[in-house]
């Protein structure tokens, strides 16, 4: 009896957190292509580049396509040791509207990124500033559509969430549950609701107006933050800036990590520091953590110690834990495949999520072992303690 009550708590609880997970991601704005607007202000795309040989010349070209009528590109150059410098200069001879910038050396208590989009928006001349990563590749449309949304929604800051593009066994095996965990943690409706302070930006593209920028301090006020884009929304939100997350998978497209050396070093990162300034956080972070690893190492064998019971005598009792280890499956591959789908890969990609758990639940525990014991996190080459 005992086997059936803690399956039956196990089942239940599962069909709760499952569902619990997947209805966090409520992203109420959408960008939709939008015509270029009339005497539109002068905005300044900034693209920080630190070996970024394999994406930077599909991403300028992409900002270059732009039919916003009015803009700007600015890329910063951060130290390149690979091709990145030589396809700006024939990007640049093309197009007058480029500006390649050779970065100074990093300070001491400067992280990359915020010195690279320091630099970048010093020179900036637009009334808006555009943030984008090198691994972010704009639709013609896209400036536009998010400045008339950024305008309609009174945004300060205005960021979007880009449509992943994911080609590897890897990418797909493991992103989409980031995606779901991130989408836990920070809620689109709260970022966007101005009496709580949850806040978040993505990175790989943040519109915002440039007497704003420069109120906050700018990217000098979080130059020590490798999670900078977080850093920032939250110093616009908390200063009484209106800050708009929507969903932009329509405009922008972003490849992050193109094998699983380059996700683990990418996620170890940004999954840790993302959470580890608020205790709720690393305390949804751990949970997070256990559950990723339940899903990896529990839920596949639960279902055989059912029926290795049933098969043993277990009659109907051992036939409910079946039953219940079979549905939740069932629940949890049906939620997981609907989720590939929304993410343009094969539903069949449901079928790796224990797998994709479990590497996960390693990320986590990985990331947060190398802050607490002082180790640091590595990225582009740098190390960060």
């Amino acid at each position: 009896m005992i086997n059936l009550i803690l399956s039956s708590a196990f089942f239940i609880g599962g069909m709760i957190i499952i569902y619990w997970l997947h209805n966090q991601y409520h992203l109420d704005i959408v960008v939709k292509p939008t015509p270029p607007p009339p005497n539109p202000p002068l905005i300044s795309v900034c693209v920080p580049a630190r070996n970024e040989e394999r994406n930077i010349r599909i991403c300028v070209e992409g900002i270059l396509k732009q039919d916003y009528p009015n803009f700007e590109v600015i890329v910063l150059d951060d130290r390149s040791t690979d091709l990145t410098p030589e396809i700006l200069r024939q990007l640049a001879a093309q197009n007058d509207r480029l500006r390649p910038i050779n970065g100074s050396d990093l300070p001491e208590g400067w992280a990359g990124k915020p010195h690279a989009l320091y630099q970048a928006s010093a020179s900036a001349r637009g009334e808006w500033l555009c943030f984008v990563d090198a691994d972010t590749f704009l639709s013609p449309a896209a400036l536009s559509s998010c400045y008339a949304k950024a305008l309609e929604t009174s945004a300060d800051m205005f960021t979007i969430m880009t449509f992943q593009i994911m080609d590897s066994f890897w990418e797909k095996t493991v992103l989409p549950l980031v995606m779901t965990a991130l989408s836990t943690g920070f809620s689109p409706r709260k970022v966007n609701d101005p009496g709580t302070r949850d806040a978040i930006a993505n990175g790989q593209f943040i519109l915002v107006r440039r007497e704003v920028y420069d109120a906050i301090g700018g990217h000098e006020s979080v130059k020590d933050s490798i999670v900078e884009d977080k850093a920032i929304s939250e110093r616009v939100k908390w200063n009484g800036y209106r800050l708009i997350v929507a969903e932009g998978a329509g405009v922008a497209g972003t490849r992050m990590y193109t094998s699983f050396p380059e996700m683990w070093e990418g996620w170890t990162k940004n999954i840790y520091l993302g959470l580890s300034d608020r205790l709720s956080l690393k305390a949804l972070g751990v949970f997070g953590a256990f559950l990723a690893w339940v899903a990896a190492l529990f839920l596949p064998i639960w279902p055989f110690l059912g029926l290795n019971w049933l098969l043993n005598g277990g009659v109907w009792m051992a036939a409910a834990v079946v039953l219940e280890s079979f549905l939740l499956w069932a629940y949890l591959i049906y939620i997981r495949a609907k989720v590939a789908v929304n993410m343009k890969i094969s539903p069949w990609y449901a079928l790796t999520t224990s797998l994709g758990a479990g590497v996960f639940g390693a990320m986590m525990v990985t990331s947060a072992w190398k802050v607490i014991s002082g180790q640091g996190v590595t990225w582009r080459g740098r190390i960060y303690h």
